[in-house]
């Protein structure tokens, strides 16, 4: 059953008070925690923790990580970075064990603030050796079924759990939602514009057409009624997944969505170093170009060094603030924090 949703105390109310008032929010957190960590024991998965500081925070363009200096005892200073996801330190466990690991991992994303958004927040990340992606929307599906109530309201959608949960390929998506077949326009922003019938602003690629209509067209029309997964992305949005072997122009990764909130991005892992390496610097001279004030890290080597041997996975970065949020009703993801400083 749903925690109804408290207000907001002012600005400055004592943290003892507002605590209590959170108090069943908080508490719910704590369920879908221990729910969680059962679900994926019960599946042989193997709990592992990873610095949070670390050289090499992430490589997403637009994410702007929290810096921080190491000093070591004969005077010597290191920059480090509070990463952005455990994503690469997860995976460099996994090429060398083999094993299935999951992690609760504190995360951090400057320059971040909404309802749904916080500066520090917990990433629920876990990889499955051997696992397709279409495998690992079943094991999603499963946890979210066993933490969340049957019937969720939020954002005047009603989610039925009890559903199977949507499959939609982006191709779908923007077909059905947005009247464009997107797949032949990709990296001709001019064509997407005049397919989707909507002017294309100064200055504006295609990705960033691409993610526009995404979030005016697509996102409010998904996941309305039960939670909907965004699969076979454009292979230029592949990141960290694996093309499509079938059709290069997709990638194998989705996104899944409830209840207007995005809840998890998930990857069938790349594990070739070179073409790794290659999305890396792209990613860094569009950084650069984008960001020129913002630092600069090092290439994960050890990453990279790491990929080869890593087995065909399959792994996933759910929001567990969010996934609470909906167990709970909260409104605003400061509910379900402890403190916020």
């Amino acid at each position: 059953m749903s925690v109804s949703a408290t207000s907001h105390l002012p600005v400055g109310a004592p943290d003892p008070e507002h605590l209590r008032d959170r108090l069943p929010f908080l508490r719910r957190r704590n369920m879908v925690l221990r729910g969680t960590r059962a679900f994926l024991e019960a599946r042989g998965c193997m709990e592992v923790e990873t610095p949070c500081a670390t050289p090499t925070p992430g490589e997403e363009v637009h994410l702007l990580p929290f810096q921080t200096m190491r000093e070591t005892p004969d005077g010597q200073r290191q920059p480090l970075f509070l990463h952005t996801s455990p994503e690469f330190a997860m995976k460099r466990i996994v090429a060398a064990t083999g094993l299935p690991v999951f992690q609760f991992a504190r995360v951090w994303r400057n320059g971040e603030a909404s309802a749904t958004h916080a500066p520090e927040f917990t990433m629920l990340e876990w990889y499955q050796p051997g696992m397709p992606l279409t495998g690992l929307m079943d094991e999603t599906e499963a946890l979210l079924k066993a933490v969340l109530p049957p019937t969720l309201h939020r954002n005047a959608c009603t989610l039925d759990m009890s559903q199977p949960f949507e499959r939609l390929s982006m191709e779908e998506a923007f077909h059905r939602h947005a009247g464009v077949d997107l797949l032949p326009t990709q990296s001709n922003a001019q064509a997407l514009a005049q397919a989707a019938g909507c002017p294309l602003r100064e200055g504006e690629l295609w990705e960033d057409l691409f993610f526009r209509l995404l979030l005016e067209r697509i996102e409010p029309a998904i996941g309305r009624t039960r939670p909907t997964f965004l699969t076979h992305w454009p292979a230029s949005q592949a990141a960290l997944a694996r093309k499509d072997p079938t059709d290069p122009r997709v990638a194998l990764r989705f996104e899944l969505y409830a209840a207007g909130m995005e809840l998890a991005n998930a990857f069938d892992e790349l594990t070739d170093p070179a073409e790794q390496r290659q999305r890396f610097a792209q990613d860094r001279a569009e950084r650069q170009s984008l960001y020129p004030t913002r630092p600069t890290w090092p290439m994960d080597e050890k990453l990279l060094h790491a990929l080869p041997h890593m087995p065909p996975c399959s792994g996933i970065a759910l929001g567990f603030d969010r996934l609470v949020m909906l167990a709970s009703g909260a409104r605003h993801i400061q509910d379900v924090l402890w403190i916020q400083d």
